[in-house]
């Protein structure tokens, strides 16, 4: 924007000192420039007229033509109503007011044409409107207003100070019609042109006060291109500089891979796993730092995976490491891969919080020295008196459950150069997410799961099936499997109608007096979760009683039921999670989701998603649509999804256009120096573009 642009909001005509300080505290309205991007989040046809033999219920707004019979108070003191009698040649209305009684009555006039303008609502046969528009039918506003009129988001305080959506309205229109209100270009003309986008003074001024829809639509288009181009643009920019800036080991030597895959492998690797496989050796060939994300559903073999890339890079000389998010997940990580290393001559070591500290120093001591291939942990890895000799691979499980300061730490392990990266996630991540989330990363995906598993078999039940579900359970322990239940609460709420988990752990206890049961939660110590863990890994419980602390990782082959206690409270993703505990042995497996009788419409939506389909990619999507991105990722990178018109999970055709432009252009010109790149270049230094850059690991 012009400087212009910049001036304070309290000179714009009608504004002043104290509403700019209003509209700063509620709305961060600060400049002009602010006020302009404070865009309509709908719109109010008022072209149309209807009749009132028209009207319906449908919840829509109307804008009727008539005349107002009569008009009186009634109701006693305190608690009084105004009600006006507004006919048609087709029929008859009531308006009512139940704020202002007094001065609205003061001024409607019987007799007077008004145009009438709100929501109607049908009670009994009659159908009435409660505090409507209305303004005196004038030959200028008999034919309709010529455009859609913008409606504003505003707050209630606001509004006490009578700065409702039509007052900001009234500021767009002054601001727009004000000398020097000029957007400053940031797309070329041919490029415009290329792309079919509408220019951004026209947009902007569409966006308010539109001529038609269309023009509306266009507008919309270019501005939410823009978002979506330049937060693009700058990841790309930022992935271009970060390959230049950091040169990669490059790792050659592959027979430990071959010994392995030749001798030791527990399975045949899917299609999938091998192409993943294939993508991170040509990065840890090629001369530069890899970022690369691994996404695959619950069980589809990331870890065995990510073992086979380790050891690529410890047939290079180089040491690996495995951060974990949870104590349960890194020994299951250890336990899982010590075999391997056994048979392939390597030395795997395990550091947690809770690592004695005779074997700590001891396996530090190794580590310094080179002795240790991989080293398995927890936080306790990014401390500093862990010091690697050659760290050449770091692998991050569930990367999104440590903060960018977190990884950071663990990078910086290697004086001399940065460690290859890559980080793993079992939560599917829906693709517009993606682009825009982990856009500097290159991402690999597993959609396959290995061959002889059978799909979970997913069945929705309601409170009063209770003693159907206790008769499966009984019948999968007789055949010798093993089952979860998962409680959302491990404490009784007051403000929810929900199953605790010790209430839940006593009825199941009662139901099941003969069968030994686990019990597991985050309010109990390390060394007990260990305990009640282990004695179901062993097999000596058959019901594990828990919370979501088994959702991530725990790996139970004999373990086939599933069931989810009030899965209502639960999202998609975490339900799909939790169902992946089960599913990973040769049996059929199930998950039984558990509910009340009345649950909401988005609830329904979740649970009918998960039984219908195991596809961990379709539920992501589902996901995206139903929470939307910001909630879905959580407050930590919602920041980047703060965006004023696009939406990722509509928009995701306007998002790979605006990405594939961006990819060319950074291609063709990385530091957009060419004369057709120069506005541009001139916006993204201007503007602090919003990114989160997984690749900065410096």
């Amino acid at each position: 924007m012009s400087g212009f642009m910049d001036t304070k909001i309290e000179f714009l005509k009608g504004v002043g000192p104290a509403k700019a300080k209003l509209l700063h505290e509620e709305l961060g309205i600060q400049t002009f420039h602010d006020l302009i991007y404070h865009f309509p989040f709908r719109y109010e046809d008022r072209s149309q007229f209807l009749t009132i033999n028209q009207i319906s219920s449908d919840g829509e707004n109307v804008q009727i033509k008539g005349v107002i019979d009569q008009v009186e108070i009634v109701g006693a003191a305190g608690k009084q109503r105004l009600t006006a009698s507004f006919r048609d040649q087709t029929g008859q209305i009531e308006l009512i007011w139940f704020k202002g009684v007094k001065w609205m009555k003061s001024k409607l006039k019987p007799g007077v044409p008004y145009i009438v303008y709100g929501k109607p609502s049908l009670f009994q046969t009659k159908y009435s409107i409660s505090h409507p528009e209305i303004e005196i039918l004038t030959p200028a506003n008999e034919t309709g207003k010529k455009s859609l009129l913008p409606v504003y988001a505003t707050t209630e305080k606001l509004k006490r100070k009578y700065v409702d959506s039509k007052a900001i309205a009234k500021m767009q229109f002054e601001l727009l019609q004000a000398k020097g209100t000029s957007a400053v270009e940031t797309l070329d003309n041919e490029l415009m042109q290329i792309m079919g986008l509408m220019d951004l003074n026209s947009a902007l001024r569409q966006i308010h006060f539109p001529l038609s829809m269309q023009a509306k639509d266009k507008a919309l288009e270019r501005l939410k291109f823009d978002e979506l181009f330049f937060i693009q643009l700058k990841i790309f920019k930022e992935k271009t500089d970060q390959k230049e800036a950091h040169r990669g080991i490059v790792f050659q030597n592959s027979s430990l891979v071959h010994d392995f895959y030749t001798n030791h492998k527990p399975f045949e690797l899917t299609d999938s796993q091998k192409q993943v496989i294939k993508e991170i050796y040509t990065d840890l060939q090629s001369g530069y730092q890899m970022n690369r994300l691994l996404q695959g559903d619950v069980g589809s073999g990331k870890t065995i995976t990510a073992f086979v890339c380790m050891l690529i890079a410890i047939g290079s000389g180089f040491q690996t490491t495995i951060m974990a998010p949870t104590e349960i997940l890194a020994i299951q990580h250890h336990q899982g891969l010590e075999e391997y290393c056994d048979k392939l001559g390597l030395k795997i070591r395990l550091i947690t919080g809770s690592t004695k500290k005779s074997n700590r120093r001891k396996y530090l001591e190794e580590l310094a020295s080179g002795e240790v291939n991989i080293l398995v942990g927890t936080h306790a890895l990014i401390e500093n008196d862990v010091q690697f000799n050659r760290l050449g691979l770091a692998v991050i499980d569930e990367q999104h459950r440590f903060g960018v300061a977190q990884r950071a730490k663990l990078w910086q392990k290697n004086k001399h150069v940065y460690p290859h990266v890559l980080v793993m996630t079992a939560t599917p991540i829906p693709r517009t997410l993606a682009m825009t989330l982990y856009g500097d990363l290159e991402v690999s995906t597993i959609r396959e799961l290995p061959k002889g598993r059978k799909p979970i078999k997913t069945s929705h039940l309601y409170d009063s099936s209770r003693l159907k579900l206790f008769g499966f359970i009984q019948r999968e322990i007789d055949l010798g499997r093993q089952v979860y239940i998962v409680y959302p609460l491990i404490e009784e709420s007051s403000t929810l109608d929900y199953k605790d988990l010790m209430d839940g752990y006593e009825s199941i206890a009662r139901a099941f007096p003969k069968v030994p049961l686990s019990i597991l939660h985050g309010k109990m110590k390390p060394k007990d979760k260990d305990f009640e863990m282990d004695r179901f890994v062993r097999g000596e419980t058959k019901i594990m009683v828990a919370t979501t602390v088994i959702e991530v990782g725990v790996n139970v082959p004999n373990a086939s039921v599933m069931v989810i206690e009030n899965s209502e409270r639960f999202g998609l993703s975490q339900l799909h999670q939790l169902r992946g505990r089960v599913g990973r042995g040769a049996d059929q497996s199930y998950c039984v989701l558990m509910t009340g009788s009345k649950i909401s419409k988005t609830s329904r939506e979740r649970i009918g998603c998960m039984v219908a389909t195991t596809d961990g990619f379709e539920i992501a999507e589902k996901d995206l649509e139903l929470r939307g991105p910001g909630d879905l990722m959580g407050t930590q990178q919602s920041g980047l999804l703060d965006l004023k018109v696009a939406d990722l999970t509509t928009d995701g055709e306007l998002l790979k256009r605006a990405r594939r432009l961006a990819e060319q252009i950074i291609a063709e010109d990385p530091d957009l120096e060419r004369q057709k790149h120069v506005k541009i270049a001139r916006h993204l230094n201007k503007n602090q573009i919003a990114t989160l850059r997984w690749s900065a690991i410096s």
